[in-house]
């Protein structure tokens, strides 16, 4: 069993104290996909989606998204965010739609949960939107891409 390091005077978890650290530039990228029927997809691509702009309401909940992280996971810090870009690109031959997203900040801390969570809630949101026409979707995939800035140092993921 793995010892937990993080714990306060009574045995319980506590967020981890970044006081004494440098403030360094850190940004995160994190990836996912959502598949779904290539009808769905053109419905999607087309502008058809009766709940309206599929890929502009889901950037804007993945941004939204990022910025609440610190408030969505208990033990996460509020950061704040210097940039946040939420993408998209379509493949219609195998009906998928894979997010992007990419966070930055000047901090005492990463960003990688950020940008995990900008794609999730993307993602979501492209599933309600489209749920409708598709309730065979899957949500994949979500994975850091890359790490860079902080004491760890840079991650790149091998894909």
């Amino acid at each position: 069993m793995a010892k937990l390091t993080h714990l306060d005077q009574y045995g319980q978890a506590r967020m981890v104290d970044v006081t004494g650290k440098t403030p360094t530039t850190r940004e995160a990228v994190a990836r996912g996909r959502i598949i779904m029927k290539q009808d769905t997809l053109a419905l999607v691509e087309g502008g058809e989606i009766p709940k309206g702009d599929v890929y502009g309401v889901a950037r804007i909940a993945g941004i939204m998204a990022a910025k609440d992280t610190g408030r969505l996971i208990p033990m996460c810090h509020p950061l704040e965010l210097t940039g946040i870009d939420v993408s998209f690109q379509s493949n219609h031959d195998r009906g998928e739609v894979v997010i992007e997203a990419r966070v930055k900040t000047v901090g005492r801390t990463g960003v990688e949960m950020e940008a995990l969570t900008a794609v999730s809630v993307a993602a979501l949101t492209i599933y309600d939107m489209c749920k409708a026409a598709d309730r065979e979707m899957i949500i994949t995939d979500i994975r850091l891409i890359s790490k860079h800035g902080g004491k760890s140092g840079s991650f790149k993921r091998e894909e």
